[in-house]
């Protein structure tokens, strides 16, 4: 699949789609608390999808069997919602959904502390979060792919955090997963060269301890092999002429950008 460009039209149905993808990540937020399972959380992000007029594109996606990743502590994507799954006071809880507006895909993720949570879970989705912002400096037309990987990776690397590398971002449009692969990670060559009209889904995954992760015995979620804390953070995004436009940003954050 090659790199599409989208048109004037395509953009003003991906950004509807992800200003809604943001109230859903609004409505999980303010929902999220201990005592709850992770089969609640998904319960609640699907209702909001739907309530809003979406499709949850995540659904039976190669089999995934729910509409919201859920994903805590230790998990760095791609947690399956079980009722049996209690949410702490002191965990840190990723939440990876994704949403369909009259054939456009959005996605996004954020990772949230629950209560209260110790300093170095605060620092490592704090410093998530920075790393998008640092790779978003780069995500510009004339700019290349791996502009954004490479400074995603240098502010990782400042901390001495492992950063997922068997996993990327991604391209998305009409499609979840689209060309081209978004690495979070050092590339020694510069990429493609990015152009106004591309939407992508960037996304650093970064582990408190080593980058290494494994498979859990359900084929879906991702965990670290050491044991030690992941955040996630995503959006998606468009490159322009100038600054880029990001489409899933909470209303909260919008202010801080």
């Amino acid at each position: 699949m090659a790199v599409v460009i989208k048109s004037k039209a395509e953009i003003e149905l991906m950004r509807e789609s992800g200003r809604l993808l943001s109230l859903v990540l609004d409505e999980m937020e303010k929902s999220l608390h201990p005592g709850m399972s992770t089969k609640d959380i998904d319960v609640i992000g699907e209702r909001k999808i739907r309530a809003l007029g979406g499709i949850p594109n995540f659904l039976n996606y190669n089999g995934f069997p729910a509409s919201i990743c859920v994903s805590v502590n230790d998990e760095v994507v791609h947690g399956i919602p079980d009722r049996h799954r209690i949410i702490q006071e002191g965990d840190i809880v990723s939440l990876d959904c994704g949403l369909i507006w009259k054939g456009y895909h959005s996605d996004a993720a954020r990772t949230f502390a629950v209560g209260k949570i110790s300093p170095e879970a605060e620092q490592l989705v704090r410093v998530t979060r920075e790393c998008f912002f640092e790779g978003l400096k780069y995500a510009k037309a004339g700019n290349h792919l791996y502009d954004i990987s490479n400074a995603i990776a240098d502010h990782a690397d400042k901390y001495g955090y492992g950063i997922v590398e068997d996993l990327v971002g991604h391209g998305i449009g009409t499609h979840l997963h689209e060309d081209p692969e978004v690495p979070n990670f050092h590339m020694p060559k510069k990429g493609l060269k990015l152009r106004a009209g591309m939407t992508l889904a960037v996304e650093p995954m970064i582990n408190m301890g080593r980058k290494d992760v494994e498979w859990l015995e359900n084929d879906w979620t991702v965990a670290t092999q050491d044991g030690s804390l992941s955040a996630h953070y995503e959006n998606t995004i468009l490159i322009t002429e100038g600054e880029p436009e990001i489409f899933t940003l909470q209303g909260k954050e919008r202010s801080h950008v």
